[in-house]
């Protein structure tokens, strides 16, 4: 997965910004980027701050250029794009002191185009690094919600099940519609998982997966009643005449969806059952567990969450994230601008 995007970045320059310059780990993971010659770099933070963190943790960013949004001489022009963006919702004083704030001011660099892509979260929360990307990059054309997935990996074992992908675990809590205040349906929740369903298929192929995509529950084909049954159920509908040019199935339980045996017994004819290895789950809860469990007892490395709906490749990271998932992040995030 990795030797496929390296090689793109070598080809294609990218510019990357991290909202959280003065982090070890940022810095650590800047090192390796610049050593590798991936990418170019932006630190976000006071250059003192960043330069005497570096030093002190044996890194070399030299080649990385340090902005520091108090200092920074492009910030009349950004705070005056930012209150276009908002259109009345902030006033320029709001703009200035949001944009004075790391997650504010790498977005609006990658909004202005000096940057391609950000990741941020070492320190801010996944609602902090999404909601200013909400806010000024906002969401894609046709896209009425931002989601997110994880893709796993695994050597050895079943080859089919070494490269996974699992959405959405960590943005949207639950599914509900969307009721303007006439109280019509704008959005529908079955709309919205199959949205999920459909964006991490596209994210599935982008990594290199063949994505069949299976939408769980507890519940195969209307065996189950009740929860987020009838939810599952009429999201694969919506998401089939979405993409037709996706193999998506559902509602179906998790040993449906991997084990071709059950998979045939409880849903024959599906195309999915059995074969799945895009896995969409109906809320949060299940979605971020389900992740876990994968990652912790099935031995799988976890890669997100990956941001999906956007206009431009923002991404979280995980606040107990090591280096090498800033690294590993990094590549991931610049290769999709």
């Amino acid at each position: 997965m990795f030797s496929v995007l390296i090689n793109n970045l070598k080809a294609t320059r990218r510019t990357i910004v991290f909202t959280e310059g003065p982090d070890a780990r940022i810095l650590e993971a800047t090192d390796r980027l610049l050593k590798e010659d991936l990418m170019d770099v932006i630190l976000v933070g006071n250059v003192d701050e960043v330069k005497a963190a570096a030093e002190k943790g044996g890194f070399d960013v030299a080649k990385a250029e340090i902005i520091d949004p108090a200092t920074y001489e492009g910030m009349d022009e950004m705070v005056g794009k930012m209150v276009e963006l908002r259109k009345g919702k902030m006033s320029p004083e709001d703009c200035k002191a949001n944009l004075l704030k790391g997650n504010y001011f790498g977005t609006m660099l990658v909004k202005m185009g000096k940057a391609d892509a950000l990741l941020g979260g070492a320190t801010y929360s996944t609602a902090d690094t999404v909601r200013p990307a909400l806010q000024l990059i906002k969401t894609k054309p046709g896209a009425n919600l931002v989601s997110s997935c994880f893709i796993m990996t695994r050597e050895g074992g079943d080859p089919a099940l070494q490269k996974l992908c699992m959405g959405d675990c960590a943005i949207n809590l639950s599914y509900e519609d969307s009721v303007d205040k006439e109280g019509n349906v704008t959005v529908s929740a079955a709309q919205k998982l199959a949205e999920v369903a459909v964006e991490s298929a596209r994210t599935a192929k982008f990594f290199g997966i063949d994505p069949k995509v299976a939408l769980l529950s507890f519940s195969t084909k209307g065996s189950g009643k009740g929860g987020t049954v009838a939810l599952s159920a009429a999201a694969t509908k919506v998401a089939q005449e979405m993409a037709p040019e996706f193999a998506i199935d559902g509602e179906m339980q998790f040993d449906a969806a991997v084990s071709p045996t059950v998979g045939q017994l409880k849903f024959p004819g599906s195309k999915v059952a059995g074969y799945a290895n895009t896995f969409v789950f109906p809320n949060i809860e299940a979605g971020n567990i389900g992740y876990k469990i994968a990652q912790r007892l099935g031995g799988y490395d976890a890669y997100g969450p990956i941001l999906q709906g956007l206009n431009a490749p923002i991404n979280d990271l995980s606040r107990g994230c090591n280096a090498e998932e800033v690294y590993c992040m990094a590549i991931i995030t610049a290769g999709m601008a």
